[in-house]
């Protein structure tokens, strides 16, 4: 295995030529975040007019507000961010269109989905990766996640590939050389699995929106906000990819998703998918927040003039701290039945023999096949595939590991998780 990668720039990065380029190529557009502006051209792009319901143009009309006024976002990430919303609006209306044309998919059944739910850089990404690799599961590869309904009249590539992959391909591409070391961190490439709050984007809602640029307005009116429409928006979406797959009626289609935003919204979790099994995954918060807070500033070297280590830190400590006080408030509601918790250091310990315990739960056998294909992902994917990252809370951060994970007293208390010394 190579040394682990430490980044040693993190707030005052040393960009290479094609960064320095690429940013200077940003300062010379103008980049207007108006919502109008973004609906238009949506709907030019497609020959679409109809978003459905409406009640999401606050939504964007905030977010669009708050971008605009962020004094800190260079061009490049202005237009980032512009051109994220600009494919929401486009899915939105694809998503509609679909739904007029088809609304038998409204009938369509997500029956007994698997959900995991956990911290980010908590394990999640890999027990969501490893448990779709059985075949029996449908999962989201990152692609489909972006553009879920394809484009009108769009046809195969030559070689069979789907437009929305390659284009998926091209994005990672830049991204790899914008930020060549993300891939050691979090994997953006079109086969990857990703989450299915990316389905909920296109109704303007998650928490997802944090990810892509600190925006404290935005996550109070999140918080103050009933998130169950907006889960069922992204049930919906579900069900048209069900729909899409040649299951009519969603009777031979077991689902596996997985996102960290679901702790703290257990209870809309719950009533949306009755019949889910949750696994959730535990781990040190320390280590979950200096790994998670090294991705977004690393990140943010390309899309902010100047990257505030200690604000990034202070925010996503926070929403960490805000996400496990909610866990810990609402774990309850998850049937013992239909929940298991998952610690990271077993998880890590042995990783088969946890997805044997979720799918016991679940109810789903382990077949002879099912743990041929298993071992043949951990084969391909091995951890460290791309690289390990070497973290330093105090020498990045300025920050105590131990003076942090007193705040998470009340975590350690009521989970099975284990301080990390060394992450």
């Amino acid at each position: 295995m190579s040394d682990p990668i430490r980044i040693t720039d993190l707030a005052a990065p040393r960009l290479n030529e094609q960064q320095q380029a690429a940013l200077a190529y940003g300062a010379s557009l103008d980049v207007e975040l108006d919502a109008a502006s973004i609906l238009s051209e949506a709907s030019a792009s497609v020959s679409l007019d109809d978003f459905g319901s409406m009640d999401f143009l606050p939504r964007l009309e905030l977010l669009c507000d708050e971008w605009g006024h962020d004094e800190g976002l260079n061009n490049l990430g202005r237009l980032s961010l512009r051109n994220k919303l600009l494919l929401y609006a486009r899915n939105r209306l694809l998503i509609q269109d679909l739904l007029k044309r088809h609304p038998e998919i409204h009938a369509v059944e997500i029956r007994a989905p698997i959900i995991v739910a956990g911290l980010p850089r908590s394990g999640t990404t890999h027990l969501l990766n490893l448990m779709a690799a059985d075949q029996r599961l449908r999962a989201l590869p990152l692609w489909e996640s972006y553009e879920p309904v394809p484009l009108p009249g769009e046809q195969l590539m030559d070689d069979g590939t789907d437009p929305r992959y390659q284009r998926c391909a091209d994005a990672w591409s830049v991204m790899r050389q914008m930020t060549p070391l993300l891939a050691a961190m979090h994997p953006m490439d079109p086969d990857h699995i990703h989450e299915e709050l990316e389905l909920m984007g296109p109704d303007y809602a998650s928490y997802n929106f944090e990810w892509l640029c600190q925006c404290p307005r935005w996550r109070d009116h999140y918080y103050a906000s009933d998130q169950t429409p907006h889960y069922q928006y992204m049930k919906t979406v579900l069900k048209i990819l069900t729909w899409q797959d040649g299951d009519p009626t969603g009777s031979h289609t077991r689902w596996v998703l997985k996102c960290p935003q679901h702790l703290e919204q257990l209870p809309v979790l719950q009533r949306v998918f009755p019949d889910a099994t949750t696994a959730i995954t535990h781990r040190d918060p320390v280590a979950v927040i200096q790994s998670a807070a090294t991705m977004v500033a690393y990140g943010q070297r390309m899309s902010r003039y100047r990257v505030d280590v200690e604000g990034v830190l202070d925010y996503w400590a926070d929403r960490v701290r805000h996400l496990l006080q909610a866990c810990a408030r609402d774990r309850a509601v998850l049937a013992e039945s239909q929940s298991i918790d998952v610690p990271f250091h077993e998880f890590m310990a042995d990783d088969v023999a946890m997805v044997r315990k979720i799918y016991a739960k679940a109810a789903l056998p382990m077949t002879d096949t099912a743990l041929q294909q298993l071992e043949h992902f951990m084969e391909a994917h091995p951890r460290g595939k791309h690289g390990r990252v070497a973290y330093d809370l105090e020498a990045d951060f300025g920050v105590s590991p131990d003076a942090l994970r007193q705040q998470f007293d009340f975590y350690f208390r009521q989970f099975p998780v284990r301080a990390e010394t060394s992450t």
